[in-house]
């Protein structure tokens, strides 16, 4: 078993991989703040990240842009963004504010600040458990 293959730390990369998604999708939602009858996104949080990196989420996959670029190997993290209009809707159908979107970009920083907090930490207790003992 490497380490790779611990629960927890499975866990941790499949939220990771979750909130680098919902970044990206309120970064494309702050890009559209002007264009008329676009709506916001957002993307669900799964219960279970585990069932998501086995492909319980919906269509985000890696793809090659050349032959020589190194296959993805394993099950990729998939996640569908649904329409989530902000609080206020302009007359030209635009439901984009971008106060709120700056609210869920820090929430969505310090969600993954704590679990690249969380996996450093996990790690580190794996060194000091391998270590020989009075090291």
């Amino acid at each position: 078993m490497s380490i790779a293959d611990l629960p927890l730390l499975s866990q941790i990369k499949g939220r990771l991989g979750w909130l680098d998604e919902r970044q990206r999708v309120i970064a494309q939602n702050v890009a559209n703040a002007d264009t008329p009858g676009y709506v916001a996104r957002d993307i669900n949080q799964p219960t279970d990240f585990a069932a998501a990196l086995n492909g319980g989420g919906g269509g985000l996959q890696m793809t090659r842009t050349s032959a020589s670029h190194i296959a993805p190997s394993g099950p990729q993290a998939r996640f569908t963004s649904v329409k989530a209009p902000d609080s206020e809707t302009t007359l030209d159908g635009n439901s984009v504010v971008v106060e709120e979107q700056m609210l869920k970009m820090a929430e969505s920083r310090m969600a993954y600040d704590a679990a690249i907090g969380f996996y450093q930490k996990s790690l580190s207790m794996i060194r000091m458990a391998a270590r020989a003992p009075g090291r």
